[in-house]
Order: C-alpha cells, then structure tokens, then sequence
C-alpha cells in the first residue's frame, strides 16, 4: 500500500506504459499475422479421379489372392466397406459392378439389394482360385 500521493502516483505511470507497451505488442502480432497471411499463395485443389469398375475388380482380385495365401475358405465383401477403404467420395455404381464382375461359380451373395447399394455383401471362396472356374452369370 502507497504511503503517500507521490508513491501512488508513480505506481500509476510505471503501470501505464506497461499496459500500453502490451497493446503495442498485440497489435504488432495482429498485424505480422495479417501480412503472413496475405503472402501465402492460395492453395490449390485436385481433382481426385473416382477409380473405375477395372480399378477395384484388382483391389478385390488382390484381396481374393492374400486370403487364399492366408489358407482361408472365404473372405466376404461389403460395397460401402470397400469403397471408404480406398475413396472418400462415393462412388457404389464401380464397386458394385466390380464386386459382380468378380463373382465365380460357388461364390454367393449375402446381401443382395436391388441396384447399387452400399448394403451389397458377397462371399468369395478362395480356396480355389483356378482360372478353370467359371464367371457366376456364365453358369446361371
């Protein structure tokens, strides 16, 4: 506590600049980060192509050849799945003409919803994968 005017009052002006000195620096930062700012070029955005019908009858012809070196009887596949584990945009119609296109005599659906959708579930037996193996609409 201030024992006389003249001590409180320089208390006051020693406080004073140090709050303006405050206000000084922040504005300072506001106006570096402003011309930071303004330097950075505009980023740029790519278009990501969605991968085609091609594209994942190999992602799925691959996963069909890991479970059979795994010694597996089966491995099942979810549309929806399958399309998040290698897109983040939505691309079912491919996924599910590739899951089709894919199918062999003895494989079978689990889930067959009415056109593409992301519920589509088959069943693919790897345990043989012989070229000899018919296409599934071959032999219906």
């Amino acid at each position: 506590m201030p024992r006389t005017k003249k001590e409180a009052s320089e208390k006051e002006t020693v406080k004073k600049p140090a709050k303006t000195a405050a206000a000084k620096k922040s504005t300072e930062k506001k106006t570096t980060a402003k011309t930071a700012a303004a330097k950075k070029p505009a980023a740029k955005r790519t278009v990501k192509k969605l991968m085609s019908a091609a594209e994942y009858s190999e992602k799925i012809e691959s996963k069909k050849a890991e479970a059979h070196d795994k010694n597996w009887l089966y491995i099942e596949v979810n549309a929806g799945d399958l399309n998040r584990e290698f897109e983040e945009k939505e691309n079912l119609e491919a996924v599910c003409t590739a899951i089709t296109d894919e199918l062999l005599e003895g494989d079978c659906f689990i889930i067959d919803p009415l056109g593409t959708s992301a519920a589509l579930t088959v069943r693919y037996y790897v345990d043989n994968l012989s070229p000899e193996r018919r296409k599934y609409y071959d032999v219906l």
